[in-house]
């Protein structure tokens, strides 16, 4: 299962994903049988690059806040004792 095949949710993967929908257009049945699968592993490939990628993004953000948190923590301790 992957989610909504949307454009401007996967901009990364959105020629992979044009190319899957039209598999699918072209291929009514077919694709029951397997005839986008490789597309479908693409896609699912690509869409495990973009979740690291944003995951990793995530990650420095957070770090940078923590950081700031912890040094107006600090200065308040700091103004507390003066």
């Amino acid at each position: 299962m992957h989610p909504p095949l949307t454009l401007h949710r996967h901009p990364m993967c959105a020629e992979i994903i044009e190319q899957f929908q039209k598999c699918h257009i072209d291929h009514p049945i077919a694709k029951f049988f397997g005839q986008c699968t490789e597309l479908k592993i693409e896609l699912d490939r690509c869409f495990r690059e973009e979740k690291a990628l944003k995951r990793k993004a995530n990650f420095e953000k957070s770090k940078i806040l923590k950081e700031r948190i912890q040094a107006q923590r600090q200065e308040m301790t700091k103004k507390g004792l003066e």
